[in-house]
């Protein structure tokens, strides 16, 4: 499996101010999309998200979104080294991702840039 970057996870309560921040810091602009009830701001290597509280309690359990080539790969390179898929392989607005949990208890997001065929 291929890594090709990570991305911070940041759940705030003020995404607007957030986002300033972090447009003000890293040159970038926003992208912006909603999902679930949660509103996502993808600045640079960060992830802000804003939303109801019991959403934000369920991210917040993602250490960081890890992007690779192909979310399938990942899939079978994860389950070969005894990681447990709790979700997906599902399409996202941003290409296809899916929850994995470690061993070692860890819980992280893994996403590619395919679209849903």
């Amino acid at each position: 499996m291929e890594i090709l970057g990570t991305t911070l996870r940041i759940c705030v309560d003020d995404l607007e101010a957030a986002v300033a921040f972090y447009e003000g810091l890293t040159g970038a602009s926003a992208q912006r999309f909603d999902r679930e009830g949660v509103s996502v701001a993808a600045i640079g290597c960060f992830l802000l998200m804003s939303g109801p509280a019991a959403e934000l309690e369920v991210l917040r359990k993602v250490g960081a979104t890890i992007a690779v080539r192909d979310v399938d790969e990942a899939n079978a390179a994860l389950t070969r080294a005894g990681a447990h898929i709790v979700a997906g392989p599902v399409p996202t607005p941003a290409g296809r991702n899916l929850i994995a949990l470690h061993p070692d208890g860890s819980v992280f997001e893994y996403v590619d840039r395919k679209a849903a065929v």
